[in-house]
């Protein structure tokens, strides 16, 4: 999952966002990668407000690194690929995530059928970010306030809120919510999808840390 958080000692109440895709080498290491990122500009370390990014893949390349198209897309936006390692799905993530977010509409329902009631807080990424945008902020805690909970309490609440909303804002079309797999293909086409995924991001972010 990259960088180990053994030697910097996670907060007593942390929130766990968890990336999953196919094979934990393309897609859901650019955005965890990307999220760690918009999440340092916001928040200097994430780790201090106490946001946890992680990632797996269903079909998991364990222990590979990412895909060098992937490095370079990360490159391109000043974000850190370093110390990767490729991890597949296991229970235990899913069961230690406080939100899960998916590249596809599959990938989520791999997700759910796992069990650990993990439906009211797992969603495609692009289905997260179009709930969000109807979230109205001054309905979410100030993360600011310690007494609510800081961030971690600001981005539980955002959760509850997006699973409250689901049944209501459907998608424009099937298409809608997917990150296709760029696995295999040039560096244009990983440079398409990383540009989707940041700009699918950019709501969560300012969501989740109440800073734009």
């Amino acid at each position: 999952m990259g960088t180990d958080y053994g030697a910097h000692p996670l907060p007593g109440d942390c929130f766990r966002i968890l990336h999953v895709s196919t094979g934990n080498v393309c897609r859901s290491p650019i955005t965890e990668r990307l999220t760690r990122h918009a999440l340092a500009d916001r928040l200097g370390d994430p780790l201090a407000g106490g946001l946890v990014v992680e990632s797996a893949g269903t079909w998991g390349h364990e222990g590979a690194p990412m895909e060098a198209n992937a490095e370079q897309v990360l490159a391109d936006f000043g974000a850190d690929a370093s110390g990767f390692v490729g991890r597949e799905l296991l229970d235990d993530h899913v069961i230690r995530a406080d939100l899960v977010l998916t590249a596809t509409r599959d990938h989520r329902a791999q997700v759910i059928s796992m069990g650990h009631s993990a439906g009211l807080r797992t969603f495609t990424l692009k289905e997260f970010t179009r709930l969000v945008q109807a979230i109205d902020p001054a309905t979410l805690p100030d993360p600011r306030d310690s007494a609510a909970g800081g961030v971690v309490g600001r981005a539980r609440s955002l959760v509850r809120a997006a699973a409250a909303l689901r049944g209501w804002l459907l998608a424009p079309s099937v298409e809608a919510d997917e990150v296709y797999d760029p696995y295999g293909a040039p560096l244009p086409f990983f440079r398409s999808v990383g540009g989707e995924i940041n700009e699918a991001l950019d709501p969560v972010v300012r969501a989740l840390t109440g800073v734009a």
